[in-house]
């Protein structure tokens, strides 16, 4: 699963908009629309938030979770 499909599916999994992640991850809505977009990727540090935050909500990105 590419970057923007996890961002995509971490919210639908989490059932929360772009503006609720990108406060929880102290970036700008922006930032999560544009990812989401595949307009820009992340940095890394921004990505390891991503990846802890998806960690600590149990969201894993295994083709069969994805149901």
């Amino acid at each position: 699963m590419e970057f923007p499909e996890k961002v995509r599916f971490a919210r639908e999994r989490l059932n929360i908009s772009q503006e609720e992640l990108a406060r929880a991850l102290n970036v700008s809505f922006s930032t999560i629309n544009r990812w989401e977009n595949a307009k820009t990727k992340p940095i890394k540090m921004a990505q390891s938030a991503f990846n802890a935050f998806c960690k600590k909500h149990g969201i894993r990105f295994n083709e069969s979770e994805k149901r």
